[in-house]
């Protein structure tokens, strides 16, 4: 784990260290970077990559859940590197620049550049999302009861970010040219770099973020020091992981075993395979207690996982819905993605005092009702979606508010589960393999992606018309809602039948 330190001045910004606030808008352009291009990404390739194959809808999805999936695993890696040579400050500016590098290729529409631009943000996202977040925490002593809040405000620039770059880099990308929009994002990832960079000249970081073990930074390796190295590194894998999206199309033919899996669907069977078999091993040399801890902390992990796996349809499935199936007014279908980061800034606060309040009279559900809940509410926010047939016009088109309520519900969802499911993945873990157990928590959202790009092939439809829709894409649409909204409630409802028992597995963690 990274040393914390404290900056060597102890200037506060509404009672918190100065740091928290470059970090806090380094974050926000970098999310604003992030989800201004996811925003574009879906229709991009449907309209652009693949626009003369009649199955574009399922080549964008296995691309789209190929690259979701690598962007969260490669948090892991990067992690470690970041912990074992680099630093957070190096491992930051390396992810930064990488991604910078990845929106401004996206910038060149050819297909060759649409790959190697996802591969460069992928494998900067590893290093610059894992590293940002870890040093808030070094920014406070342990102890300091300003942390929580610290990383609350940390987490409003996130969702600021991500509320505003789909408004603008959708604007421009569907009214003037994707070139924009995807420009737009590069430009913001730089802001952000250059806030990371402004507090570092300032040295309001003290110390913080530098490697923790300058010998092992400068050992040679063929010659080379390790920083230089897995910096070269970085920028060569960039190649290879280009490849692996590239190599989208499925490893079997039609009725096949391997019908809908590629190369990355093939890697994520190994690596799930590989990281339950090294669960087994843990759960087999250790306590009781800590079985049963162990085993609640994977079942916590198992659900976030099925329900980021409806989540994230956000960017594929749901966004084709709206362009092809939804009235739009004021926004256009890519930015539509912008709701979900506004409803958790509105709703934040007002669930946290809830869930205050009912702690003082001491009816705060425990987490296994609070994920059922979640889970539950996901399912009813594709439940209400699944009903706006009825409301359809003569061209197959539904009221937007349908898709409004969906995001608001499933926004509830998600602050039900997703900030407590961290905090108790750490309670529930043994302290010998809590950096493990995060990386697994981490991989949670990577296999989610998987789960999405199972539900958009599914829901992929078959044309070459940059105009499809009306009522035969409004039904294949609202028949999936309907699956997901079952598959969603009856998870939710398993969830709270057995909530009890898991109550008794966590013990006294809440």
């Amino acid at each position: 784990m990274s040393q914390v330190v404290q900056p060597p001045s102890e200037k506060t910004i509404l009672g918190h260290p100065q740091g928290l606030f470059y970090l806090f808008f380094a974050e926000l352009w970098e999310r604003f970077s992030f989800y201004g291009m996811r925003a574009l990404l879906t229709l991009y390739m449907v309209n652009v990559i693949f626009e003369a194959l009649s199955t574009r809808d399922y080549a964008a999805a296995a691309v789209y859940a190929s690259y979701g999936s690598l962007v969260y695993a490669s948090t892991v890696i990067g992690g470690k590197i970041s912990d074992s040579i680099l630093g957070m400050r190096a491992s930051i500016f390396l992810g930064g620049i990488l991604m910078a590098l990845g929106h401004f290729v996206l910038a060149i529409e050819n297909n060759i550049a649409f790959f190697l631009a996802l591969a460069f943000i992928i494998v900067g996202n590893g290093f610059f999302k894992p590293n940002i977040s870890t040093f808030v925490g070094t920014l406070y002593k342990d102890g300091d009861p300003r942390k929580d809040s610290g990383f609350t405000i940390f987490y409003m620039g996130i969702n600021i970010g991500g509320f505003i770059s789909p408004l603008l880099c959708g604007w421009l990308g569907q009214t003037y040219g994707w070139h924009y929009g995807f420009g737009l994002a590069g430009i913001g990832m730089l802001t952000g770099l250059l806030f990371f960079w402004s507090g570092i000249k300032k040295n309001v970081f003290g110390e913080g973020g530098k490697p923790q073990n300058m010998e092992a930074y400068e050992r040679k390796v063929i010659g080379v020091p390790q920083h230089r190295l897995v910096r070269i590194l970085a920028f060569l894998a960039a190649p290879l992981i280009a490849f692996l999206l590239y190599s989208y199309k499925s490893l079997g033919g039609e009725g096949t075993a391997l019908e809908d899996t590629n190369i990355v669907n093939l890697l994520f069977y190994v690596i799930g395979i590989s990281v339950l078999g090294y669960m087994a091993y843990i759960m087999f040399n250790a306590t009781m207690d800590e079985r049963k801890k162990l085993f609640m902390a994977l079942l916590i992990t198992f659900f976030m996982t099925i329900f980021w796996g409806f989540h994230e349809l956000h960017g594929s499935v749901i966004t084709l819905f709206a362009a092809r199936n939804v009235n739009l007014s004021l926004i256009n279908a890519s930015q539509t993605n912008a709701l979900n980061s506004m409803f958790i800034v509105i709703l934040s606060i007002p669930i946290s005092i809830m869930w205050t309040y009912l702690a003082k009279k001491k009816i705060n559900p425990r987490t296994p009702y609070k994920f059922g809940m979640g889970l539950l509410l996901a399912g009813l926010s594709f439940y209400v979606v699944s009903l706006s047939g009825a409301s359809a016009d003569e061209n197959g088109m539904v009221p937007f508010s349908y898709l409004l309520a969906l995001y608001f519900i499933i926004s509830v969802g998600e602050l039900f589960m997703s900030p407590v499911g961290l905090s108790k993945i750490t309670d529930l873990s043994p302290k010998r393999i809590v950096a493990f157990m995060m990386g697994i928590w981490f991989l949670s959202s990577a296999f989610a992606f998987q789960i999405v790009g199972f539900i958009s092939k599914q829901l992929a439809i078959e044309s070459t018309d940059k105009n499809v829709g009306g009522f035969e894409t409004l039904n294949v649409y609202l028949d999936g809602f309907r699956l997901i909204a079952i598959y969603a409630l009856v998870a939710g409802a398993v969830v709270i039948v057995f909530a009890p028992l898991m109550k008794r597995l966590m013990g006294n963690v809440h």
